[in-house]
């Protein structure tokens, strides 16, 4: 039987050696409730963490004897289930990074604003003690490689913390489950998580749809409206294909990051925002930097921890395992199964679409089989569109899937004269989401 030595009332460390800055910041925390202990320097920081139980520690970066970043070391070694920030120098991004690469739970700049304090002490308060369990529903990463297990801890880990995370891989990996799973092991998982595809809103409407906009900013804007980084306040936003923000975009997105404040179209002032970023492409930043398509300064800023999503073909043992278990939750209560020679079949193959494409794989042979076995001739794998089609080209995925949407948004504008309400909802979408596909597609009723 484990005993708990934490306080009945939350314990904070505050590591500073201005008195007015730790005045500031033991009433503040006092107003909250909280018990406060303060240290002026690193050794008196690391006595304190290491004979009494804390809740969060809050460190001035500059101390007398070091710096920050040793305090928030010591307690990730140490005392790995204390939640550390750091206070940082106005505009010092490099420093802010760099904590929360050593693994600080986030950072606060100077002048400390008490409103971004409160609502970092909440947050951190609400951490888990222990890994949480996934809720019933939620879907799983699946597969035992140990690529995938990397994977599994890395989310275990990065949950616990604010900072940006960037999720690499190909289309089909698994990008947004991950992001998911990293909300849903985190303090903010009962909170909006709010996934936007960067590549689908035409570039005219990007500050209006990620910042919101006042009532007259703009012809049609009859009322204010909320964007991404409001919809999202308190919980996260999931940036998907970021490697496709225009430059222009990419400066004003830096600095919402950086400041934690966003300004709506045609409003004369900023509010804060509470946001963690997620982000994900197919793409290379590093390459996209290196030619000059996206800054390095928010590439920096984003890719604080770096999280790979392994391909398919690179987990070859786990494919039997994986398809499995996707069958069992495809087959809707039916007793369907593979034959040995089908998941011999599927194991040779090289997923181009990873896990995405056998999941339509799948539901294709589930359709094609018959007396509850799914053969190889059930599978289609020679002559399947995806693969075949790609390698006739020379084609991606993503660029065939943009073919394929394209054909049937084209078809039912032919279908509807070119009447975009009405091709919408032949398509089962909404208009406004037609009209960013359009656009992203450059469709125009030329291509008619």
């Amino acid at each position: 039987m484990s005993i708990d030595l934490r306080p009945a009332v939350a314990r904070v460390l505050v590591v500073d050696d201005e008195p007015d800055i730790l005045e500031l910041l033991e009433l503040a925390l006092l107003r909250m409730g909280l018990q406060v202990e303060r240290a002026t320097n690193v050794r008196e920081a690391l006595q304190q963490l290491d004979s009494k139980q804390f809740s969060l520690c809050l460190t001035d970066m500059r101390l007398p004897d070091g710096d920050g970043i040793e305090v928030v070391r010591h307690i990730a070694a140490h005392h790995a289930d204390v939640p550390v920030a750091v206070i940082t120098a106005h505009g010092n991004m490099e420093n802010a990074v760099s904590v929360l690469k050593s693994g600080a739970f986030d950072y606060l700049s100077k002048p400390v604003s008490l409103e971004q304090l409160r609502t970092l002490v909440k947050a951190a308060l609400k951490l888990p003690q222990s890994p949480t369990p996934v809720r019933e529903g939620v879907r799983m990463l699946l597969g035992n490689s140990p690529a995938m297990e990397k994977v599994r801890d890395l989310i275990e880990r990065v949950a616990r913390s604010q900072a940006p995370v960037h999720i690499s891989g190909e289309s089909g990996s698994g990008k947004e489950l991950a992001a998911r799973l990293i909300v849903e092991k985190s303090a903010r998982r009962d909170q909006p998580f709010v996934a936007v595809n960067c590549g689908a809103i035409p570039e005219t409407l990007m500050e209006s749809e990620f910042f919101g906009y006042r009532k007259g900013a703009f012809t049609g804007a009859e009322k204010d409206r909320e964007g991404f980084f409001q919809a999202a306040n308190g919980g996260t936003l999931f940036l998907d294909e970021i490697a496709d923000l225009p430059l222009s975009m990419q400066v004003k997105l830096l600095r919402a990051i950086q400041e934690k404040k966003v300004r709506k179209v045609g409003a004369t002032e900023e509010e804060s925002v509470d946001v963690r970023i997620i982000s994900a492409t197919h793409h290379s930043l590093t390459e996209r930097v290196q030619q000059g398509k996206f800054r390095q300064d928010l590439y920096y800023r984003l890719n604080v921890i770096s999280l790979p999503m392994p391909p398919l073909r690179e987990m070859r043992d786990d494919i039997a395992e994986v398809a499995s278990q996707l069958l069992i939750r495809l087959r809707s209560g039916e007793n369907v199964e593979f034959s040995p020679d089908a998941l011999q079949e599927l194991t040779r193959y090289d997923f181009p679409g990873n896990v995405r494409e056998l999941e339509n794989i799948i539901e294709r042979a589930l359709a094609l089989c018959s007396n509850g076995i799914i053969t190889p001739a059930d599978l289609q794998l020679i002559q399947s569109g995806i693969g075949t089609e790609m390698d006739t080209h020379k084609s991606t995925l993503p660029e065939y899937l943009d073919k394929i949407e394209r054909e049937a948004i084209l078809e039912a504008l032919r279908k509807t004269n070119f009447n975009r309400t009405a091709a919408a909802k032949v398509l089962g979408v909404t208009f406004r989401v037609l009209r960013y596909r359009m656009a992203r597609l450059n469709i125009t009723e030329k291509d008619g």
